[in-house]
């Protein structure tokens, strides 16, 4: 006999971007950690997890359309969606958000950015990491964490990934807002380690001048991969940011 019981709707779509060198293997466990009414998209930029035959991308402009161009039968779905990003993600999630804006497309109901602090005006320099030699470059990633020791310390495995790298760090360090970009109109929470010392306070803080609804910043203890070991308090804080934003989505579309 069927089931009388109707599927649970489907609350809300969150992809989730990695960060430089990365791929959606550092968020898979998120799926199961967030609540059974989302549907947790992990994606992947070419070059990288299950994209890894293509060839990487190393500008943020292009890698958005890329992005988009994909997810264009998910975002013409009924559901509301959302993007998370982290460090190189949270640029791509910012960009991604900004070109839907720019063509008047249904925009994402919440914006997460992680651990990358607002970009700068053009016509100030890019920072240029990608340029380090070998040794400088490999003692910034085990600064930063998040890179896995075999890649570092294996010549054989740094040779394959090292350029994969230093693209995703040119990406991420040479992107810059033309003054004036317009603020999105989309609410949008920063999040970061406390002892994350390549990101500053006052940079995460920064997004505020690019959104009209900017959540604030939300600080956890660790560094520049501060959710690695227990995910479990940015994921609580996500829900709970992310649902405030889908309650006031749906009060405004209430009517009067």
């Amino acid at each position: 006999m069927p089931s009388s019981t109707s599927p649970t709707p489907l609350a809300v779509r969150l992809f989730v971007l990695h960060h430089a060198g990365g791929s959606h293997l550092t968020f898979r466990h998120w799926p199961r950690l967030l609540p059974g009414t989302w549907q947790v998209r992990l994606l992947d930029a070419p070059g990288h997890g299950r994209l890894l035959d293509m060839e990487p991308a190393a500008d943020a402009g292009r890698l958005a359309d890329f992005l988009l161009e994909r997810l264009e039968p998910e975002l013409h779905d009924p559901a509301p969606f959302a993007f998370f990003g982290h460090s190189m993600g949270a640029v791509l999630a910012y960009e991604m958000t900004r070109r839907l804006a720019v063509r008047g497309r249904a925009l994402p109901v919440w914006l997460g950015l992680s651990a990358r602090g607002a970009p700068p005006g053009a016509g100030r320099g890019p920072r240029a990491r990608h340029t380090l030699d070998d040794a400088a470059l490999q003692a910034h990633l085990r600064r930063l964490g998040g890179t896995p020791a075999e890649v570092l310390d294996s010549p054989a495995m740094w040779a394959r990934f090292a350029p994969l790298i230093r693209t995703d760090l040119r990406l991420v360090d040479s992107y810059t807002l033309t003054p004036g970009t317009p603020r999105l109109p989309v609410a949008c929470c920063v999040y970061g380690g406390r002892a994350d010392g390549t990101v500053p306070r006052e940079r995460l803080a920064a997004w505020q001048d690019l959104t009209h609804r900017f959540g604030g910043v939300r600080l956890f203890d660790g560094g520049h991969f501060y959710f690695l070991d227990d995910p479990a308090p940015l994921l609580a804080q996500i829900t709970g940011d992310l649902s405030a934003a889908l309650a006031a989505t749906r009060t405004a579309a209430a009517p009067n």
